[in-house]
C-alpha cells in the first residue's frame, strides 16, 4: 500500500480528535513538551483503555492488511528447521519474525505512507483549531462591545470573590473624560456610565493617569452614594484595583475603603442597625455594607503573602487603617439616638471571618507582627480591651444557657452554608465573642502580646491581668462543656466555647515560652484542678457534662506534665517549700485517679466512668510516674496496683462477653461491647507498661504480675514502629533497655519473641541482606569492624546483654549446640545461637555456614569484647564455654606456613581483635594499671607493634611494673585522730570532716595501712551505735564452711582476684586458699540471711550467682589477711551501707519484703540507680538527654560499675577511696559519686551520643579520678539536704523487712541528719 486515499484521511481526523480528547488531561498536565512526548510514547503502558481507542483499532487493522502476508511468510521460514532448539543468547521466534518484518520493503513502504498521511491529518486539525480560535476571539470582542454599551447587573453575592475581572484598554484622554463625568455634580446616569466604562479599563492605566487623585475622591464619593448602582460599580473597581495594581495604589485604595467604612459608623447619614434589632441581610444597605467588609477581609487575608516585598510603610498604613476601623465603638456614632447599642465594625468583620483568620495571618510573620503589636500597644489598645470585655460579658451573661450556646455554635457552623437572612442580637454577640476569643488566643502566643496585659475594662474596678483572663477561659470551659467523647470534636462543635478555649490552651501548651508565662502558674493549675477538688470533697458540680469537663481538664494537664517545667510545677508547685507543707497538684490528680479507678467517687457512682475518662487521667499520671521525681511523689498512691486491678477486671469482662454470632440481633451490640472492652484493656496495659520507664517503676510493675503482658504489648507496638504516646518524642528503645537490665525483664522479653526477632533481624543484615533491595550493584565490602548496616543491631544487643542477671537468664547452664553441620538456611533464634554461630568459632562447620565469615565473626568478637567488660559476664562465659581457650586456639591456627619464619602470626582484623580481648580478659586494673593493645593497624613497615600470643601467661610487654610506694608527708592531725579513737564522743563527725579535707587536698595519703585502720575504726564506731545497725551480724566458725564448694564462677573469680592482687604487690603466692575460705564464710552467712523464695528465675535458684567483688576488694585492702577481713566483714554486715556496697548481702534476703526478694531486682538497681537517674536529670540534664537519645539508661551502666566495685574503671587506690567514702560519709554518696563521674564525662558522653557508640564508650573507655570530684559530690549532698524540707519524713521508720530500702530512700532524698561536708 503506497498511500492512503482522501476518504481515509477524512476518517482519520475524527479518530485522532477522539484520542486527543481522551488524553487531554494527561498532556495538559505535563510540565514540558518533552514530558508530553514521553506520555504519548508510554501511553500503552499507562492507559488501560489504550486498545479500545478507535484510532488504535484502525491502525491495528491497517497493519494486519499491509504486513499480514509478510509475517506469515517469515514465521514459516523460522519454524521450517525442525529439531533445532533455541539456546541461551539466541533470539526467540517472536523476536526473529519481528526483526525480519521490520527489515522488509513492505514495512518501509507502509511506514512512509502512514507518516505522510498522518502529517496531513495533523496539519488539517491544527488549521481547523486556529480557525475555531479566531471565531471565538471575534465572538468575545462582540460580547465585550455589548457589555460596554449595555450594562448588565452583576449577580455576585456578598460571599463571592471580587477579584480577577476582565477589562478593555483606554488612552489618557478617554480617562480624563471619564473622571470629569464622575464628578458628584454630574447626573447619576452620566456617573453610572462613566463608572461602567472605568470598570472595563485596566487598573494600571487608570491609576497611572494624571488625574488619579481626583478620581480617587470621586470613587470614594460614589462608594458613599445612596444609589446602589454607583455604590456597586465603585466597589467593583476597588476589587480590580486590589488584584492588579502597584503597591502604592493598592495601599491608597485599601486605606480609602477602610476610611469609608469607618465614616459609615461615625457619620449621621449612614444607617447602621442596632444590636437589639439584629441584622437583616436582605436589606440593600446591609448587603452593600457586607460586600465592602467582604472585600476588605479578602484583601486582609491575601496581603500577608506579598507585603514583605514592599516597603514597610505599605504594611504600616494597611495595618493602622484596619485597627483604626475596628477600634470604632458605638459611643463614637454621631447620631442623636445614642441610647441603643449601635453595631460596631468588628461585628461585621466577625460575621464574615468568625475565627479571625486575618489576624492569625498578620501575626504569623515577625515582619508584620512587630508592627501590629506596636500599634496595639501605642494607639489601639482599646481593641484588646473590647475583646476582653466581650469575653467577660459572655461569661457573666445569665441568659445564655447551655442549650442556647449549643444552638449558637451550630449556627456558626452553618453560617456560610445556609442562606440565612437574619441574625439576632444574641447571635451577633456570640459571633463577636468567638472572634474575640480567637484574637486573644493568638495574641497570647507572643511575648509583646502578653505584655499588653493588664487591660482596663469598662465597669470593672480592677484591671484584667493575664492570669485573670486565663482563669476566666478555664472557667468558661467548665460553664459550657460542649464536646465529643475521646477528643473527637465534630465540625459542628468546633465553635462551642469549651472547644474554642481548649484550642487556645493547646496552642499555648505547644509553645514553651507561652506555656511558661501563661500556664505554669499555681493559679492556673488551681483553676484546672477545681472540678477535681470539688469531686474529691464529695460535692456535686452544677455542670451538664461533667465527664467532658474532666476529659478536657486532663488533656491540658497531660500536656503540662509532659514538659520538665510543667512537671516540676505539678509535683512541687511554684514554691517548693510551700508544696512540702501542702498537698501538691500531682497528689490531687493521683488521688482522683485512684478513686476513679476504684469507683470510690460518690458523685460519679450513679454512672460508670467511661474508658475515655479513666484513660485521660491515667495518662496525666503517666506523664509523672514515668519520671523518677514523679514516681517518688505518686508512690504512696499505689497507682500501679489500681491500674493492674482495673486491667485484670477488664480482662475478665472480655472473657465473659459471648462471641458474636453472625445473623443474630445482638451481634452488633456484642461486637461493639467486646471492642470497647478490648480498647479499655489495651489502654490500661499501655499505661501500666510506662512504669518500666524508671528502675523503681519497673520493680512496681513486676510486683503487679503483669510484666509479661506489658512486654508482649510493647513488642507488638515496637515491631510496628509506633510512637509511645502523643507527648513522647522517642520510641520504646529506652524502655526496652530498662526492662532488659533485670532478670524478670529479660525473661519477659524472651517469652514475648522480642529477642528472637532481634536475632533474626541481625542475621538477615549480617548474612542475608535486605530481601526487598534490588541488586543493581554488588554490595560493598565492609571496611569498618562493625558495618553501618549492622550498627543498630549491634547496639541493640549491647543494650540487651549489659546486665549480668539478664545474660545469666539467657545462657546460664545452657550448652552450645556445636553441631556437626549447619544448613545455610538455618537461622539463629536465641543468644546461645548467636554465641555459637558468631563468637565460638571452634569448627569448620561453623565457618563454612557463614556467607561473610570475617565480617560476621568480627561482629561476634566485638560483641564479646563489650560483654566481657562486665567481670561477672566474663566469668560466666569463661566457666561455661572456655572462651579464652577457644580464642587462643584460633590465634595458634592463624600462623603463616613458610619455612623461613614458621609460626609467625598472620596479622589481620580478627587476629588483632582476638589479641585485644585476650589481654582484656586476663588483665585486671584501672587505666594506669594495665596496658591494652590497640585494635587498629598503623601505616608503615610495622603495622602492629603489639606482640601476638597463643598461650598464657601474657607477654611481659603487657605487664606494668608495680608502682613503688613513695614516702608521702603524713597528716599529723589525721594520724592523731586515728590513734585517739577509743569511743570519744563526736569522734565520728570529726573524722568525716578531716577525711573530706584530706581527700580533696592530699588523697594519696589514704591508702595501705592508713586506709585499713580508718575503715576498721569507722566501722567499729558505727557498729557500736544501735541506730546505725540494721542487720543481724554474722557469727563465724572455722568448721562451718568445710562442706561448702565454690561454683565455677567463684573459682575463676578467685584466680582473677589473686592475679590482680599479685600485680599490685598486695598478695602472696599462697593467697588462693585464704580467699576461698573467706568467700566460703561469706556464702554461709548469706545462706543464713536468705529466705525461701518461689520463683522461676534462674538467678534466684540458690545463692548469689556472681562473684563477691566487695569481699574480694576488702580482702585486697587488708593485704590478704583473711582473719582480719572476716572480722571487718562481721562488723560491716550489720550496717545499712553493706546492703548497697556488698551486693550478695541482700540477695533473696530476709530483710527485704517477700515481693522485693522474689522480684529478682536488686536494690542497687531499684533504689541506687533510681536516685542516680533522678539526680542526673536535675544536675546534668544534657547527659540525661544524651542517654535517652542513645536508647541507653544511666541505671544500666551504673549498675555495671557498682556491682564490680569499679574494678577495671578505677585504679586500686581510687577503689579504696570509693569504699571509704561510702562507708564514712554514707550510702547516699554511692549516688553522688556516680553523678560526679557522669558529669566528669559530660563532653565525651555528648560526643559519643553523636557518633552513636555511647554504650561502647561507657563500658570500655571511661576513666575517672575519684578525689577530683569528691567536692562535687559534697556539693550535691548539700543541695539535696537543702531540698530535704520538701520531702521531710517525720522520723526514721522502724526496722521492718523493708527498712534497708526505706533508709537509703531517706538518705538519698537528703533527710538524714548527717553532717554536710
Amino acid at each position: 500500500m503506497s498511500h492512503l486515499s482522501s476518504k481515509v484521511e477524512s476518517e482519520l481526523q475524527p479518530l485522532l480528535r477522539q484520542l486527543l480528547k481522551s488524553i487531554k488531561e494527561r498532556i495538559s498536565g505535563a510540565p514540558s513538551v518533552e514530558c508530553a512526548e514521553e506520555i504519548l510514547l508510554h501511553l500503552e503502558e499507562t492507559d488501560e483503555n489504550f486498545h479500545n481507542y478507535e484510532l488504535v483499532k484502525y491502525l491495528r487493522n491497517y497493519i494486519d492488511t499491509a504486513l499480514g502476508s509478510v509475517i506469515d511468510e517469515e514465521t514459516e521460514k523460522c519454524t521450517a528447521a525442525e529439531g533445532r532448539s533455541l539456546g541461551s543468547g539466541q533470539d526467540t521466534l517472536v523476536q526473529q519474525v519481528t526483526k525480519k518484518t521490520r527489515e522488509s520493503e513492505e514495512y518501509k513502504e507502509m511506514m512512509k505512507s502512514l507518516k505522510n498521511t498522518m502529517m496531513i491529518v495533523v496539519e488539517s486539525l491544527i488549521n481547523k483549531f486556529e480557525e475555531d480560535q479566531l471565531k471565538k476571539e471575534e465572538l468575545h470582542r462582540r460580547k465585550q462591545h455589548e457589555q460596554h454599551t449595555s450594562y448588565c447587573m452583576d449577580s455576585c453575592s456578598d460571599s463571592g470573590s471580587s477579584f480577577n475581572q476582565s477589562y478593555t484598554f483606554m488612552n489618557q484622554e478617554q480617562l480624563q473624560t471619564i473622571v470629569g463625568k464622575m464628578d458628584p455634580s454630574q447626573p447619576k446616569e452620566v456617573r453610572r456610565e462613566a463608572l461602567q466604562t472605568l470598570c472595563c479599563a485596566p487598573p494600571s492605566d487608570v491609576l497611572n493617569c494624571e488625574c488619579w487623585v481626583t478620581l480617587r475622591k470621586h470613587l470614594a464619593t460614589a462608594l458613599s452614594d445612596p444609589d446602589p448602582t454607583l455604590n456597586d460599580k465603585s466597589l467593583r473597581f476597588y476589587a480590580k484595583t486590589f488584584s492588579s495594581s502597584t503597591f502604592t495604589t493598592t495601599r491608597e485604595t485599601y486605606t480609602s475603603l477602610a476610611k469609608h467604612l469607618e465614616s459609615c459608623f461615625t457619620s449621621q447619614q449612614s444607617p447602621v442597625p442596632t444590636l437589639f434589632a439584629g441584622i437583616d441581610i436582605t436589606s440593600p444597605e446591609i448587603v452593600q455594607l457586607l460586600k465592602k467588609f467582604r472585600l476588605l477581609n479578602e484583601f486582609q487575608k491575601e496581603v500577608p503573602s506579598f507585603w514583605i516585598r514592599h516597603p514597610e510603610k505599605f504594611m504600616e498604613e494597611i495595618v493602622e487603617s484596619t485597627l483604626s476601623l475596628l477600634s470604632v465603638t458605638h459611643e463614637q456614632n454621631r447620631r442623636t439616638e445614642t441610647s441603643c447599642h449601635v453595631l460596631e465594625p468588628i461585628y461585621f468583620l466577625a460575621l464574615l471571618d468568625t475565627k479571625a483568620s486575618w489576624f492569625n495571618k498578620w501575626m504569623h510573620g515577625y515582619y508584620s507582627r512587630t508592627v501590629v503589636l506596636r500599634l496595639l500597644e501605642n494607639k489601639y489598645k482599646s481593641l484588646i480591651n473590647a475583646a476582653v470585655r466581650q469575653c467577660l460579658n459572655y461569661f457573666d451573661s445569665k441568659n445564655l444557657e447551655d442549650d442556647d450556646t449549643d444552638n449558637l455554635s451550630t449556627m456558626l457552623y452553618h453560617l456560610n452554608g445556609d442562606r440565612r437572612t437574619y441574625y439576632t442580637g444574641h447571635e451577633l454577640q456570640y459571633i463577636y465573642f468567638v472572634h474575640s476569643l480567637c484574637l486573644l488566643g493568638r495574641l497570647l502566643m507572643y511575648t509583646r502580646g502578653r505584655k499588653l496585659f493588664p487591660v482596663k475594662v469598662k465597669n470593672r474596678k480592677e484591671p484584667v491581668s493575664l492570669m485573670d483572663l486565663l482563669v476566666l477561659l478555664i472557667q468558661m470551659m467548665y460553664q459550657h462543656p460542649k464536646s465529643a467523647q475521646n477528643g473527637n470534636i465534630t465540625q459542628t462543635d468546633s465553635y462551642a466555647p469549651a472547644n474554642l478555649v481548649m484550642e487556645v490552651l493547646r496552642m499555648l501548651c505547644g509553645r514553651k515560652e507561652c506555656a511558661t508565662e501563661c500556664l505554669y502558674r499555681s493559679i492556673v493549675i488551681d483553676s484546672l484542678l477545681f472540678p477535681i477538688s470539688t469531686l474529691l470533697k464529695g460535692e456535686q458540680m452544677i455542670v451538664t457534662g461533667i465527664e467532658t469537663v474532666l476529659i478536657n481538664t486532663a488533656d491540658i494537664l497531660a500536656r503540662i506534665a509532659s514538659t520538665d517545667r510543667g512537671l516540676s510545677l505539678l509535683l512541687f508547685g511554684e514554691n517548693k517549700k510551700e508544696a512540702a507543707r501542702n498537698c501538691s497538684s500531682a497528689q490531687v490528680i493521683a488521688e482522683f485517679t485512684k478513686r476513679l479507678l476504684d469507683g470510690e467517687l460518690p458523685t460519679l457512682v450513679s454512672t460508670e466512668p467511661t474508658p475515655a475518662l479513666k484513660g485521660a487521667f491515667i495518662f496525666v499520671c503517666r506523664q509523672m510516674y514515668n519520671t523518677c521525681e514523679g514516681l517518688e511523689v505518686l508512690m504512696p498512691y499505689s497507682l500501679h496496683e489500681a491500674i493492674s486491678k482495673a486491667w485484670k477486671k477488664a480482662c475478665l469482662l472480655s472473657e465473659r462477653i459471648p462471641t458474636p454470632i453472625a445473623g443474630s440481633e445482638s451481634d452488633s451490640s456484642a461486637a461493639q461491647e467486646l471492642q470497647n472492652t478490648m480498647i479499655l484493656e489495651e489502654m490500661l496495659l499501655d499505661n501500666l507498661l510506662n512504669f518500666a520507664a524508671t528502675p523503681k517503676g519497673l520493680l512496681l510493675l513486676q510486683q503487679t504480675g503483669a510484666l509479661n503482658e506489658c512486654v508482649v504489648f510493647m513488642f507488638s507496638r515496637f515491631t510496628k514502629k509506633l510512637q509511645v504516646s502523643k507527648c513522647e518524642k522517642f520510641g520504646y528503645g529506652v524502655m526496652v533497655t530498662q526492662v532488659a537490665a533485670t532478670a524478670p525483664g529479660i525473661v519477659a522479653l524472651q517469652s514475648s519473641g522480642f529477642i528472637k526477632a532481634l536475632v533474626m533481624e541481625l542475621w538477615s543484615v549480617l548474612e542475608c541482606g535486605r530481601d526487598d533491595a534490588r541488586m543493581i550493584n554488588p554490595k560493598p565490602t565492609p571496611v569498618e569492624p562493625i558495618d553501618r548496616s549492622c550498627q543498630k543491631s549491634f547496639l541493640a544487643l549491647v543494650n540487651l546483654l549489659s546486665s549480668f542477671y539478664a545474660v545469666y537468664e539467657l545462657i546460664g547452664n545452657l550448652p552450645l549446640p556445636n553441631k556437626a553441620s549447619y544448613s545455610l538456611r538455618e537461622v539463629p533464634t536465641s543468644i546461645v545461637d548467636v554465641i555459637d554461630r558468631l563468637i565460638i568459632m571452634n569448627s569448620n562447620a561453623k565457618i563454612h555456614s557463614l556467607f561473610n565469615y570475617e565480617h560476621s565473626h568480627m561482629f561476634g568478637v566485638r560483641l564479646l569484647n563489650v560483654m566481657c567488660c562486665n567481670l561477672d559476664i566474663l566469668l560466666l562465659l569463661e566457666s561455661q564455654y572456655h572462651v579464652s581457650e577457644i580464642l587462643l586456639n584460633a590465634q595458634k591456627e592463624n600462623v603463616r606456613e613458610n619455612l623461613e619464619n614458621p609460626g609467625d602470626f598472620i596479622i589481620d582484623g580478627l587476629s588483632v581483635e582476638r589479641n585485644h580481648i585476650l589481654v582484656r580478659m586476663n588483665l585486671i586494673g584501672g587505666p594506669s594499671e594495665r596496658i591494652l593493645p590497640q585494635r587498629v593497624l598503623q601505616k608503615g613497615n610495622d603495622p602492629y607493634r603489639w606482640p601476638l600470643f597463643s598461650s598464657y601467661p601474657l607477654p611481659k610487654y603487657y605487664l606494668r611494673e608495680p608502682l613503688k610506694n613513695l614516702a608521702l608527708k603524713q597528716d599529723n592531725e589525721f594520724n592523731k585522730l586515728l590513734k585517739n579513737s577509743e569511743k570519744q564522743r563526736g569522734w565520728l563527725e570529726n573524722c568525716k570532716k578531716h577525711f573530706c579535707r584530706i581527700m580533696i587536698s592530699k588523697p594519696d595519703i589514704i591508702k595501705g595501712s592508713i586506709l585499713v585502720e580508718l575503715l576498721e575504726k569507722v566501722v567499729d564506731h558505727l557498729s557500736d551505735n544501735p541506730s546505725e545497725c540494721f542487720f543481724t551480724p554474722y557469727e563465724a566458725s572455722d568448721t562451718s564452711v568445710k562442706h561448702f564448694n565454690h561454683s565455677p564462677i567463684q573459682q575463676l573469680g578467685i584466680k582473677m582476684v589473686v592475679r590482680y592482687g599479685r600485680s599490685l604487690g598486695l598478695l602472696k603466692d599462697d593467697s588462693d586458699q585464704e580467699l576461698a575460705v573467706l568467700l566460703m564464710h561469706c556464702e554461709r552467712f548469706m545462706k543464713q540471711q536468705q529466705t525461701t523464695i518461689s520463683s522461676s528465675l534462674c538467678c534466684l535458684q540458690g545463692g548469689y550467682i556472681g562473684h563477691d567483688w566487695f569481699a574480694s576488694t576488702a580482702f585486697l585492702i587488708m593485704s590478704g589477711d583473711g582473719e582480719r577481713t572476716l572480722k571487718f566483714l562481721h562488723q560491716f554486715s550489720s550496717l545499712l551501707v553493706s546492703a548497697f556496697l556488698w551486693l550478695p548481702r541482700l540477695h533473696s534476703s530476709m530483710h527485704l519484703s517477700v515481693e522485693n526478694a522474689e522480684s529478682g531486682i536488686h536494690p542497687v538497681y531499684s533504689c541506687t540507680a533510681y536516685y542516680i537517674e533522678m539526680l542526673l536529670k536535675t544536675e546534668v540534664p544534657l547527659v540525661f538527654s544524651a542517654f535517652r537519645m542513645s536508647g541507653f539508661t544511666p541505671s544500666q551502666i551504673c549498675q555495671h560499675w557498682l556491682a564490680q566495685c569499679f574494678w577495671n574503671y578505677l585504679n586500686w587506690t581510687e577503689i579504696g577511696h570509693y569504699i571509704a567514702v561510702c562507708i564514712i560519709l554514707g550510702p547516699d554518696y554511692q549516688v553522688y559519686m556516680c553523678i560526679a563521674l557522669l558529669k566528669h564525662l559530660e563532653q565525651e558522653i555528648l560526643h559519643h551520643m553523636q557518633t552513636q557508640d555511647l554504650q561502647i564508650f561507657l563500658k570500655i573507655h571511661p576513666s575517672f579520678s575519684q578525689h577530683q570530684h569528691l567536692q562535687v559530690s559534697c556539693l550535691l549532698k548539700k543541695y539535696w539536704l537543702d531540698l530535704s524540707a520538701v520531702h521531710t519524713l517525720p522520723s526514721l521508720p522502724e526496722r521492718t523487712e523493708n527498712s534497708a530500702l526505706s533508709q537509703i530512700s531517706i538518705r538519698c532524698r537528703g533527710s538524714s541528719p548527717w553532717i554536710s561536708c
